[in-house]
């Protein structure tokens, strides 16, 4: 991920690349489509209410296969207009997006080569998803359900994930979780009244991933935790996979160490052996589901 110097500095090169990479949109058959949801794109293209603009943003994200998914998101009434970035990382990048119910939260994954070549790992072996074609755009795709489905198991369990609403091709939708527009911030990025008892809690969150959904988050840490009305919310489950994964132990002892460790750094040593234990075999609320925001 770029350090913010390197975000801000302009990239005339990158521009001009940019300007004939997006010389399709111009075709009469592209050029309907893009007249008909430039409007809901103010945001991104640096007009309108919302008037920021990064054309390697547009550069890197907006390619023509992802603005023909939007375009049918925004046929089915899913969304308004695109606003501005909340998130970026190396897979995708996470929009604040309007719609008529409230915000949400679209998160649109990058179709570069390079971006998921580390990430097979997390699909070979899940068997949710045996058998399916490795073509790089299949295998963003697949990374698109997956977390869709593992956001969905979760919220089934009573967990506190963002409810997923719509996703097509590389583009997922969700609930915006934050206040009067600003994403709430990580848990890495707060300082709690009392970490211990925090602590406990995402204990009993990765115990009932692996316990209630059959599932291993794969990625839990304080960047993935985001810290909304004094309680943790769990993000980006694209990458957890079942139980049954040949690496899924591998993974849990992952994620309960960097637990133990954010901890730590609260000021209070616990052994991950004894966390580990908890997680597997300690006992798990049985909540409901989390209500549907839609």
């Amino acid at each position: 991920m770029a350090n913010e110097e390197e975000w801000d500095q302009p990239d005339p090169d990158s521009i001009l690349r940019s300007e004939r990479k997006h010389e399709w949109i111009s075709e009469p058959k592209y050029k309907r489509m893009f007249d008909q949801i430039e409007n809901a794109l103010q945001g991104v293209m640096g007009k309108g209410k919302f008037e920021w603009v990064d054309r390697r943003v547009f550069d890197q994200v907006f390619d023509r296969s992802t603005l023909l998914a939007l375009h049918k998101l925004m046929e089915q009434g899913g969304i308004e207009t695109i606003d501005y970035p909340i998130a970026r990382g190396k897979e995708a990048h996470v929009f604040r997006a309007s719609s008529t119910k409230g915000p949400l939260a679209v998160k649109i994954f990058h179709t570069t080569n390079a971006v998921f070549k580390g990430l097979a790992k997390y699909i070979d072996g899940d068997p949710r998803f045996s058998g399916l074609s490795r073509r790089h755009r299949e295998l963003v795709n697949i990374w698109v359900r997956k977390e869709f489905r593992n956001l969905k198991r979760m919220r089934k369990s009573g967990l506190r994930v963002p409810e997923p609403i719509f996703s097509h091709k590389n583009v997922l939708v969700m609930e915006f979780i934050g206040e009067e527009g600003s994403p709430s911030p990580r848990l890495k990025d707060v300082e709690v009244d009392d970490p211990k008892s925090v602590f406990e809690d995402l204990l009993e969150i990765a115990a009932l991933i692996w316990q209630t959904c059959d599932l291993v988050h794969a990625d839990l840490s304080e960047y993935n935790i985001l810290w909304r009305d004094g309680v943790p919310w769990v993000i980006d489950a694209g990458q957890a996979v079942t139980t049954r994964h040949p690496s899924a132990k591998e993974f849990l002892v992952r994620d309960v160490t960097r637990l133990t460790d954010w901890i730590g750094r609260q000021g209070h040593k616990v052994e991950v052996a004894e966390s580990l234990v908890r997680v597997l075999d300690g006992p798990v609320p049985d909540l409901p589901a989390l209500p549907s925001v839609g």
